[in-house]
């Protein structure tokens, strides 16, 4: 068997992603908590780089596979009033950020930024316009369904700013495409990206999912082979997590279609073999770019950042979440806003902030989170820039968890040495499974068993 492919079977446990530390499971609902007030207040006082998220939760229909948090609707109408709500948030808001605070990215996701009318978008890229400093070297990017875009959606998005986007493609076969509930030709995809390259779109990401029902080896070599011939600036390909007991739309799926956990981890591996092959550096994880591209350069000088939106080559920005369950992330503060849509609502209504839950960062968190940031984004732990933590070196501090990371070092993931740990080539795709070394809360079996498999 192939040593790749042994190890991702040996290594494939469940664990977070680490888009944050701690992870959104452990935030607290934030009721009456006075931690957020003074939050804001500090905030306000100093002007600091942005990050932007716009959460669209709406989708004209349901993908079965599918754990975003969404709204399903064929009225688009709800859009307008959607917006008009972003808008009292963004008011609010604006209210808790210093005046001299810029922007450097604006990110929409969803469910489905696309389901907004070319008409519902300019007017939401004017309200950014208007309540936010937006700087001139904008990274703005929108995710995109290629079955619900026209040439009239792409213009509006690139009149607001729009320079990057994201095509969820998942699959391109239609035995896949059936049993998912997510139809579209590989024509309309290729049309799509030829059509936002003409716009002026600077970088194009493909998103696939490897795992699914139907799907085999041969299924997904073919869709590799087809994606690639777009040539797209980035790949991100996630393993899909099925999980129906907290994602309920999965139970109409026939798990008996799903590929064996071998023939799922097979397609990684070829995933992982073939796109270096063909001209994209693994970044890590699920995460491919071209050598020219952002992530690329920032990964090889040691820039590459990490937040819920996934890699970033921004350091340094806060984040700011708009919308029904959007996270906001501080230095050493978390916020998502409210999942439910009419509760959402109602607190504007009320003038609040629609913040659900909270989480105040410990000392002891602020340390791991750069821990693991470090390895997921840089791939090594340098020792002596941590200090001393009551006079014992980084060494003896965290002697346990070096001791865990045997394995890795057996299996040739990782070097360990007297200045730190570097993760080896192989061991970017392990780079979750040697976080979690360092993980407080996986320690202490907190929410173990709440995440999806690593690999």
């Amino acid at each position: 068997m192939n040593k790749l492919l042994t190890q991702a079977k040996k290594f494939n446990v469940s664990g977070p992603r680490y888009t944050s530390y701690p992870t959104a499971l452990q935030f607290e609902v934030a009721e009456n908590d006075p931690a957020l007030g003074l939050y804001l207040e500090e905030r306000k006082k100093r002007a600091t780089s942005l990050s932007l998220y716009i959460h669209i939760p709406f989708c004209f229909s349901l993908c079965w596979y599918c754990g975003c948090t969404k709204v399903i609707t064929k009225n688009q109408d709800r859009g307008d009033t959607y917006i008009d709500y972003l808008e009292k948030e963004m008011k609010l808001l604006t209210g808790t950020l210093h005046p001299d605070s810029i922007t450097e990215q604006i990110h929409f996701g969803g469910g489905t930024p696309t389901f907004l009318s070319p008409p519902q978008l300019l007017r939401l890229g004017s309200l950014l316009h208007r309540y936010f400093n937006l700087a001139g070297t904008l990274e703005f990017s929108v995710e995109i369904d290629p079955r619900r875009v026209s040439t009239e959606h792409i213009d509006a998005i690139v009149e607001i700013g729009c320079n990057r986007v994201s095509l969820g493609i998942q699959d391109t076969n239609t035995d896949v495409q059936t049993a998912i509930r997510r139809v579209q030709s590989f024509e309309e995809s290729a049309r799509i990206t030829e059509m936002a390259r003409n716009a002026g779109i600077e970088s194009v990401n493909f998103d696939l999912i490897y795992g699914l029902p139907k799907q085999t080896l041969s299924t997904f070599k073919k869709t590799l082979d087809q994606v690639i011939s777009l040539d797209p600036d980035r790949f991100a390909i996630y393993s899909y997590a099925h999980m129906p007991s907290i994602m309920p739309s999965q139970k109409l799926l026939n798990e008996a279609d799903l590929p064996s956990v071998e023939e799922k981890l097979s397609m990684l591996v070829h995933a992982v073999n073939t796109l270096p092959a063909r001209g994209y550096n693994f970044i890590g994880m699920d995460h491919f770019a071209k050598e020219a591209d952002e992530l690329s350069i920032a990964l090889n000088n040691g820039t590459l950042q990490r937040n819920f939106q996934g890699y970033s080559t921004r350091p340094e920005l806060e984040m700011i979440g708009l919308g029904m369950s959007s996270i906001s992330q501080g230095w050493d503060f978390y916020t998502q806003n409210e999942k439910d849509l009419s509760r959402y609502y109602q607190l504007l209504d009320e003038g609040t902030l629609p913040v659900k839950k909270i989480l105040t960062l410990s000392e002891e968190d602020l340390l791991r989170r750069r821990i693991i940031m470090q390895i997921m984004c840089k791939g090594e732990i340098l020792f002596d820039e941590y200090p001393l933590h009551n006079g014992l070196p980084f060494s003896e501090r965290f002697s346990e968890e070096l001791a865990s990371l045997a394995p890795f070092e057996k299996e040739g993931l990782i070097q360990l040495s007297e200045k730190g740990v570097k993760i080896t080539p192989d061991g970017r795709l392990f780079l979750r499974n040697i976080a979690m070394v360092f993980d407080e809360y996986l320690q202490k079996k907190i929410h173990q068993n709440a995440y999806s498999k690593t690999i």
